[in-house]
């Protein structure tokens, strides 16, 4: 005996219909919490945004903690893909892939300042997100320092001041970048990539 065809609506699958609900949920999030913070990011708020009931909230997310911490790793995840790409390139000068990563990191959070202020402002600020968002920083601060040992080879610096360097480094970064956000600094996203790749370059290696 087959298995039912599974049932399709306006010519999307059970499972296309939830991924796009899913979708919307995150984005009506994103906005939110950009907008009004963790406060205005409600449940309820997220659903009448996105015209969609509690019902398929749950569907989804078991709670609004968890839809905030996707997507946040999802910011993460493209700030993370989009650098990586950049700097393992074959083509350009070691300086020129540092700045297209740096560059790629920058142009997310800043053309798109609602992922510039979950990321950056936000999350912080909301304690449930608070852990999260440090170990996501250390995540990069790792990966800064994985990434100058890879490229630098002998030159780079030993594994602890690699470390150090990298948690310096994002660090630095990230507070430049919500100092942009916040108008708290004259200054340019194009002088954020050149300051940055600046710093990288003079001491990410020995």
């Amino acid at each position: 005996m087959t298995s039912p065809t599974p049932r399709r609506y306006a010519g999307l699958s059970g499972d296309q219909r939830s991924a796009l609900r899913r979708e919307s949920l995150l984005e009506a999030g994103l906005e939110l919490f950009a907008v009004a913070g963790s406060r205005g990011a409600t449940m309820t708020a997220i659903c009448a945004r996105a015209k969609l009931t509690e019902r398929y909230f749950y569907e989804s997310f078991s709670s609004r903690d968890e839809l905030l911490k996707t997507i946040l790793d999802g910011i993460a995840d493209e700030v993370r893909d989009a650098g990586l790409t950049a700097l393992r390139a074959s083509d350009g000068t070691l300086e020129q892939r540092v700045r297209d990563a740096i560059t790629s990191f920058v142009t997310l959070l800043t053309d798109d300042p609602r992922k510039g202020r979950v990321a950056m402002i936000e999350s912080a600020a909301y304690e449930p997100l608070r852990a999260h968002r440090r170990a996501v920083l250390h995540g990069f601060a790792q990966m800064v320092a994985d990434e100058a040992s890879r490229m630098y080879g002998d030159r780079a610096w030993p594994s602890h001041q690699g470390q150090i360097n990298g948690l310096l480094f994002v660090g630095g970064l990230a507070e430049l970048v919500t100092a942009w956000l916040n108008e708290e600094i004259a200054i340019t996203p194009d002088e954020i990539v050149e300051a940055a790749t600046y710093q990288f370059t003079s001491t990410a290696h020995r």
